[in-house]
């Protein structure tokens, strides 16, 4: 099994009998996932897509993505939200976060389309001058405005460098399968279009074509990602709390935010952790924050953020817990040289490998905070591969719709987003948002 949950380090503020009383919720909660009853019941499909994916589809994501390495120095990927986050995710984790630095026989890989920066948009556009690129838009309707900004302008790029007819075979569109914008124009245009499912919504969609077009242009082998996401499946589906780790994690955390613990704080000991626990954030925040309910989800990379964020963490408001990601066995060796001037006073360190120093820092850490009365729960994945990935996804999105409904919100739809979008419209001057745009420039001035 490549993933564990170690709760040594929560066992003070959570106790066996806790666990025992709130089980029943949990499973009820994850009744009303399996059985396909609860609000937001059409969006399921990730449940079984481990086991239940498109082979036609999968098999020309693996094509599209050959012919990516090979026709293009720079593939941009065009989405925001779950539309890029996934994906990122997975090539800073697996490969490495600076994936683009390396050398290696894949394209760079760049993300555009999430903000509305110009700079950010125009750094990226001179970055790929004198390159042979590719894109990606990824968008269920081909109308949300940073993505479609976006596309607008590396379209143009790739036009004005190839023609329409050579800028066809560089542009790949991950949108609806029938309908929408982006499908009509796709179609119009000779582009070659993968899925966005209809029952996975965004922050559930890294392990459909909306995540592993750019995941296996980066040369990760999405079978074996795929195959951790079905083995963590076949065991997460099971209803017994005691062996089964994504259940307890769920109940584990319900109880700390019923106990005032209303912050959860993913930790990482490697930076390649850092979009992975965006992803996370999305993931979580989204299903979660609503109705006035929710825990906050917040993250850190350690030990970088001991020397900042870790003083609060220590002594701060009690109003947080830890969730600690150990991957056992790092993806390189460094051991640390003996100098002869022992400058730093660290040759008892000499000969170690860094991982073991990282390891012994984590495991200081996790004391210093339970001292400080901040539960730690720790997640235990075997290593950065594809496989693990695969499967850490799944326990986070499993859990994350058993624990939404344990909280008693639908862990599916995200009212809360079309909020601004209805607002910017209005003060851009849409066309049907004249009466909001008055009552919103009233307010302005």
């Amino acid at each position: 099994m490549a993933l564990s949950l170690n709760d040594k380090f929560v066992k003070n503020f959570v106790s066996e009998d806790e666990i025992s009383k709130i089980s029943s919720e949990v499973y009820e909660a994850q009744k009303t996932l399996m059985n396909r009853c609860g609000e937001g019941n059409d969006f399921l499909g990730w449940i079984d897509l481990p086991v239940d994916y498109d082979k036609e589809e999968f098999a020309r994501i693996k094509a599209a993505a050959e012919k990516i390495k090979n026709t293009c120095d720079i593939f941009v990927v065009i989405g925001i939200g779950g539309s890029y986050l996934g994906a990122r995710a997975a090539i800073e984790f697996v490969k490495s976060p600076v994936y683009n630095n390396l050398k290696k026989d894949t394209p760079d890989i760049y993300f555009a389309g999430n903000s509305i920066s110009p700079s950010a948009l125009a750094d990226l556009v001179k970055i790929c001058e004198g390159k042979d690129v590719c894109i990606n838009v990824v968008s269920k309707s081909g109308t949300t405005t940073e993505p479609a900004v976006a596309f607008r302008v590396f379209r143009k790029l790739l036009e004005d460098k190839y023609g329409k007819e050579g800028a066809k075979e560089r542009i790949f569109a991950t949108t609806d399968k029938a309908k929408g914008t982006l499908k009509k124009f796709s179609d119009e245009s000779g582009y070659e279009t993968f899925v966005v499912p209809d029952d996975v919504g965004g922050r559930f969609s890294v392990l459909t074509a909306v995540g592993l077009l750019p995941i296996a242009a980066a040369g990760i082998d999405i079978d074996k990602m795929m195959q951790g996401a079905q083995d963590a499946r076949a065991k997460y589906i099971s209803d017994d709390i005691n062996t089964n780790d994504c259940l307890k994690y769920v109940a584990i955390r319900n109880i700390l935010h019923r106990d005032g613990k209303s912050v959860e704080i993913l930790a990482a000991y490697e930076p390649a952790a850092q979009m992975l626990c965006e992803w996370w954030k999305q993931l979580f925040g989204e299903s979660e924050g609503k109705d006035g309910k929710g825990i906050y989800p917040s993250s850190v990379i350690f030990s970088t953020d001991l020397h900042s964020l870790g003083q609060y963490i220590q002594d701060g408001n009690r109003i947080m817990f830890e969730t600690v990601l150990d991957i056992k066995n790092a993806n390189d060796k460094l051991p640390i040289p003996f100098d002869p001037e022992n400058v730093d006073k660290l040759n008892f360190l000499a000969g170690e490998d860094l991982d073991y120093v990282n390891h012994k820092a984590m495991l200081g850490t996790l004391i210093a905070h339970t001292d400080g009365n901040v539960p730690n729960i720790v997640i235990e994945l075997d290593d950065r591969s594809a496989y693990s990935f695969g499967y850490l996804v799944y326990f986070f999105e499993y859990a994350c719709a058993v624990s939404g409904y344990t909280l008693g919100v639908n862990p599916f739809n995200q009212p809360g987003v079309e909020s601004y979008k209805k607002n910017m419209f209005a003060l851009l001057g849409k066309e049907g948002y004249e009466e909001l745009r008055s009552e919103l420039d009233k307010r302005i001035n």
